[in-house]
């Protein structure tokens, strides 16, 4: 079954559970606020076997540009990096995770 239009809670629980703590930890409530709501709109497709990034908001056709920022969660596992345009979340970069990844393919 796809993920896709899947709640992001949903398909990682556990994961979506650490990205908020992990938010709210680097004074980012607001954005820690969004992640029940995020529906997995696309996986990257990039055929990288390490990266498990998706996209919660539609993919951009180049850059994301003004109104763009970088948010990296520091976890113990990966790397996690959060594309947010105008305060709203709309990637979930995430490298170097299997647990992600598995679910994404298999869930």
């Amino acid at each position: 079954m796809s993920v896709v239009g899947r709640l992001v809670t949903d398909v990682l629980p556990e994961f979506g559970g650490e990205m908020r703590r992990l938010l709210v930890e680097r004074g980012e409530a607001g954005l820690a606020g969004q992640v029940a709501e995020l529906r997995i709109v696309e996986i990257c497709g990039c055929g990288d076997d390490f990266c498990s990034t998706f996209y919660v908001r539609e993919r951009p056709e180049g850059t994301y540009g003004p109104g763009h920022r970088n948010v990296p969660l520091g976890t113990d596992e990966g790397l996690v990096s959060l594309d947010v345009v105008d305060g709203a979340i709309v990637c979930v970069e995430v490298l170097y995770r299997e647990d992600v990844g598995e679910m994404l393919v298999g869930g």
